[in-house]
């Protein structure tokens, strides 16, 4: 069952819905969603079927991948798979393994995140089939939101009665978790309460699709309350970390639609209603490090969609100075609702075609600085039309193009009625002092050699060895009937040794190897990484009979006379050190022989 829905999936059809990948040699590259980095090491091999990280070295078939990605096990990525995919699974194989594999650690995650899952549940019901829900179900429909909107948001409404307390002591869910979750408020006393009282709710869910916090609104207008009301961090929410909705978006972004960066909730909801379902949020009006990697991981083309009105057009301009101090390689637009507008009032009120024309004709982002620039001068005087030159002369040395530099130049030489060659002369300077960033060509070059090599180093003779002979005997039947008939043969080290007795058990079910499909009897994840790094050898096409025996000579005959060697070194350190004359002779006598034994060995 498990490998009729690997087979049926294609690694690099899951894996590109989290990770943008572009054609390298043999295999696709892109930025590891492991781990934060700038140049490209992550490596998905769709003829093994495989992705690996030169970096950090994480790697497996398609189900580790998501175990990896969303922090969940075996069973749970074999169901994923299976509904990515739209691949039918058997309903005994979901009972069998029903919270199955989990460490301590994912437990306490999974626990919370269902804890969130339940509340979601409730707080939907509450607003969708309650009379004390229907002043929100008002609310919102008066917005403008669907019935539908609200299942695909799973829209909830958490009460005045404070009832979410109540239904998980009836279910007696653990105090500790309960305070861990983010869901209760605590009193001196250590009495938990309903944190999210009379607001309407939104879940917050990661890039899994799995919730892991809530944003309130509330419902009756109080002054005393904050408007909006956020789960507080978590051992599962960090908002530093969360880009709202782009478990829904990251599809509609990889299929070549830009990430539509809004500033609320209400903007991403009303825009997916109305069609357009490539917009996310970030968790507050600054964009963060994380959240600027988490974009361009899956795309490089980026709108910024904020409010219209002076506090949106600020946030645009640290939006677009975030993503410059943080990425150049991003092709970013800058959108402006007119009339002071947010994006959610505009849809509402002139329809998605228009604001689809809106983001047609996004600006570069000089051309919105360059615009929120003179709003910060008096233009009718001189000292601030100077100064306002000077300043857009300083923005114009960013751009890159030589071209479009003079382009905007000559616009500002003629609006002022200056001299270009005067403009010219203070740009000149300035370009000396800023050093060019040109946007790459290929964001996804392939790792460097030198980076592979220098991982070779820390592997000793036998390890390379090891590695060579098992890549052999798993992928050539021949190779494997030659070792495995030797006497006596066992490789070095048990984690190899581990692999080659797997393997025996694997080829006695299946006739050919798939290193995706061996994937899936490896439970161990130190197991797991080295049969990736083995399966990522660079070798000849076809294996020569010199080279097999070569890598058995070291691993049957060289290894045990090093081992001995080093056995013996050791003992003469220490007879040296007491002295013992007699002993160090012995041991000279015995070193010596072995060497000679050994070179013996790397002649046969």
């Amino acid at each position: 069952m498990i490998e009729q829905v690997r087979s049926q999936v294609n690694i690099v059809d899951v894996v590109s819905q989290y990770v943008q990948l572009k054609q390298s040699g043999k295999n696709l590259f892109g930025l590891c969603p492991f781990h934060e980095e700038r140049t490209p090491s992550f490596s998905v091999s769709e003829d093994k079927q495989i992705f690996h990280c030169f970096s950090c070295g994480r790697g497996g078939n398609v189900f580790k991948f998501l175990m990896e990605l969303q922090n969940i096990s075996f069973p749970e990525a074999v169901k994923k798979v299976a509904e990515l995919e739209n691949v039918p699974l058997d309903k005994k194989y979901l009972v069998n393994h029903e919270g199955a594999g989990n460490t301590a650690a994912d437990s306490k995650q999974k626990q919370l995140i269902d804890l969130h899952e339940q509340t979601v549940k409730l707080y939907n019901h509450i607003l969708t089939n309650t009379k004390m829900g229907q002043p929100a179900l008002d609310y919102l429909h008066k917005r403008g939101v669907t019935d539908d909107t609200i299942a695909t948001y799973k829209l909830g409404y958490a009460p005045s009665q404070r009832l979410l307390k109540p239904f998980f002591d009836e279910r007696k869910v653990d105090y500790q978790l309960l305070r861990k979750s983010g869901l209760f408020s605590e009193d001196q006393d250590g009495n938990l309460r309903d944190r999210f009282v009379d607001r309407v709710m939104y879940p917050i869910r990661n890039g899994g699709g799995q919730t892991v916090g809530f944003s309130g609104r509330i419902l009756t207008a109080n002054p005393d309350m904050p408007k909006y009301l956020n789960s507080p961090e978590t051992e599962t929410f960090n908002k530093r970390k969360i880009l709202f909705n782009l478990d829904l978006a990251r599809m509609n972004i990889r299929n070549k639609q830009p990430a539509i960066l809004f500033e609320g909730f209400m903007d991403v909801i009303t825009a997916y209603q109305a069609g357009i379902k490539s917009g996310i949020a970030s968790m507050g009006t600054s964009l963060t490090e994380q959240q600027i990697y988490d974009i361009k991981r899956i795309t490089h083309d980026v709108v910024v969609c904020y409010d219209g009105d002076t506090p949106g057009q600020k946030a645009i301009k640290r939006a677009i100075d975030e993503f410059g101090e943080h990425d150049t390689t991003i092709d970013l637009k800058v959108v402006t609702v007119p009339d002071g507008m947010d994006p959610d009032e505009f849809i509402r009120n002139k329809g998605a075609d228009d604001f689809n024309k809106l983001i047609d004709h996004a600006q570069a982002p000089i051309e919105f600085e360059l615009t929120y620039l003179k709003k910060q001068y008096n233009l009718h005087s001189e000292v601030d039309q100077g100064n306002y030159i000077a300043e857009a002369i300083k923005l114009i040395s960013h751009i890159d193009s030589s071209i479009s530099r003079d382009l905007y130049l000559n616009r500002l030489a003629d609006e002022f009625s200056v001299e270009k060659k005067l403009l010219q002369q203070q740009l000149m300077p300035l370009l000396k002092r800023t050093p060019a960033m040109p946007k790459s060509t290929d964001h996804y070059q392939r790792p460097n050699p030198p980076v592979q090599q220098q991982r070779a180093k820390h592997l000793s003779k036998v390890q390379v060895a090891e590695m060579q002979l098992l890549n052999r005997m798993l992928h050539y039947h021949d190779v494997w009937l030659k070792v495995s008939n030797i006497p006596g043969f066992a490789f070095v080290d048990e984690q190899f040794q581990m692999l080659y007795l797997l393997a025996e058990g694997y080829f006695t079910k299946f006739s050919e190897y798939s290193v995706a499909a061996f994937s899936n009897l490896i439970t161990e994840n130190s197991l797991q990484s080295l049969l990736i790094n083995i399966e990522m050898l660079e070798l000849p096409d076809e294996p020569s009979d010199q080279e097999i025996d070569n890598c058995v000579n070291v691993l049957m005959y060289q290894a045990p006379v090093d081992s001995k060697l080093k056995k013996k070194r050791s003992e003469l350190t220490q007879a040296t050190k007491i002295g013992d004359v007699e002993k160090q002779k012995e041991l000279m006598i015995e070193i010596i022989k072995l060497e000679q034994q050994k070179r013996t060995k790397q002649q046969v």
